[in-house]
């Protein structure tokens, strides 16, 4: 049985519904893959291997996820202020 390296970079993200649910992702340079992993309880579940050169693909899409989020938010707060300010009319 061949002993498996540590990965040199990784990171783990909790799931919103807990229940010890974990998202872990880790880049495996030797293969130029990233694995992506389901945990459950300390057992993995799932797992997912992205090539290194599809990554900019999934962090554009993340990134293009959170600057819609950031607009909705923005314009959320630009409206409660509006609604704050006294009327100018008058």
């Amino acid at each position: 049985m061949a002993l498996q390296r540590t990965p040199s970079a990784g990171t783990v993200f909790p799931d919103l519904r807990g229940d010890g649910r974990l998202l872990r992702a880790t880049w495996h340079q030797e293969r130029q893959v990233v694995v992506l992993s389901l945990w459950r309880d300390n057992v993995c579940v799932s797992t997912f291997r992205l090539a290194a050169d599809e990554v900019p693909d999934l962090i554009a899409l993340l990134r293009h996820g959170l600057d819609e989020a950031y607009d909705v938010a923005r314009e959320r707060v630009e409206r409660v202020e509006r609604l704050r300010r006294p009327s100018q009319a008058g």
